[in-house]
């Protein structure tokens, strides 16, 4: 096995943010579901947007936000993902390999356009996500650079990928290939609705597939149809290599057979926008198990990523994380 050249290998829709300030009566009589992702149409895409206050446009996406934030800790990142040969992804591709992520997936010369996600936000800081996949769905595994999962050390799959079959094909060709050069694969549950999708298969991919899974506390609840999450932490225990479970403002709870942590969310002195907070906490997650860090450290570093993102609106980093992270830990 020759030694990875890579940090982290992200798979995930490829989507551009389009940002707006709302309040919760918007909310209301657009019928939306406050705080969640849900799929919509070109048409309902099309609606919202109309309907929307003064936006802008930042290149995201789950995983994308990841590998923006691994690379923003130094550590070196790259990106598979579906755009197509249009204006939207030319600039989803100009502002990922800005950030300084590898990202050579071919763009669709048809089909669907550029994914995007138009999201509002509430005074109460808090998200709401309506997602046109549009190109997303047509990622498959012949998209899996498998030489390139091979030089990752982890490979970091976004849940919200899952609802489509070619995706789902693309996710196990990509967790086979990582597996036979010796290397982890890492999920991220992404949002409870997909779960309440997803529920038995999302299971049997953590069983058979993943060493690393990432969830919030509603995300793992579900998983495992309970009310608690110490019951949910208990069961997911024994279902793949580590849990990082997220709590919010309660901070995050790390699993590993035995081994259990308790990390407290680093202080944060406004929260403007949670949009990326899961996101980036799985950057700084990732990127100090790369370095070799314990778990708790890992955690920490995490928590200060996550805290640093929901101090401004976007979900890419606009401080100098590297800095952050010695000026707290040394």
């Amino acid at each position: 096995m020759s030694e990875a050249s890579i940090d982290v290998v992200g798979i995930g829709n490829a989507i551009v943010d389009v940002f707006a300030n709302t309040d919760d009566a918007f909310i209301a009589a657009n019928g939306l579901n406050k705080n969640t992702m849900t799929l919509i149409d070109a048409r309902r895409a099309e609606e919202l947007y109309a309907r929307m206050g003064p936006a802008r446009e930042i290149s995201g996406g789950s995983c994308a936000n990841t590998m923006a934030g691994v690379a923003a800790l130094g550590g070196s990142a790259a990106y598979i993902g579906k755009v197509c040969d249009d204006q939207l992804g030319d600039v989803f591709r100009h502002d990922i390999r800005a950030a300084g992520v590898r990202f050579d997936t071919a763009p669709a010369k048809d089909g669907p356009p550029t994914a995007r996600s138009l999201i509002v936000i509430t005074p109460d800081a808090h998200r709401t996500m309506n997602t046109f996949l549009g190109a997303c769905v047509n990622l498959g595994p012949d998209d899996v650079d498998q030489k390139l999962v091979a030089a990752g050390r982890v490979t970091y799959l976004e849940g919200y990928l899952w609802d489509r079959p070619l995706a789902k094909q693309a996710f196990l060709a990509a967790a086979r290939a990582a597996h036979a050069a010796k290397r982890k694969t890492s999920l991220t549950l992404s949002d409870p609705f997909c779960v309440d999708r997803h529920r038995d298969s999302f299971l049997a991919l953590v069983k058979e597939h993943i060493d690393i899974l990432f969830a919030n506390e509603a995300e793992i609840t579900s998983l495992y149809r309970t009310k608690s999450f110490d019951a949910a932490l208990q069961q997911v225990r024994g279902h793949c290599e580590i849990a990082v479970l997220t709590r919010s403002e309660k901070g995050s709870v790390i699993v590993s057979g035995d081994e259990v942590h308790a990390v407290d969310a680093a202080p944060v002195t406004k929260v403007v926008d949670t949009t990326g907070a899961g996101d980036l906490y799985a950057a700084g997650f990732l990127y100090g198990l790369a370095r070799g860090y314990g778990l708790e450290r890992c955690g920490r570093i995490a928590s200060l990523a996550a805290a640093e993102v929901i101090s401004h609106v976007g979900a890419r980093p606009e401080a100098d994380l590297r800095a952050l992270v010695r000026e707290t830990q040394g």
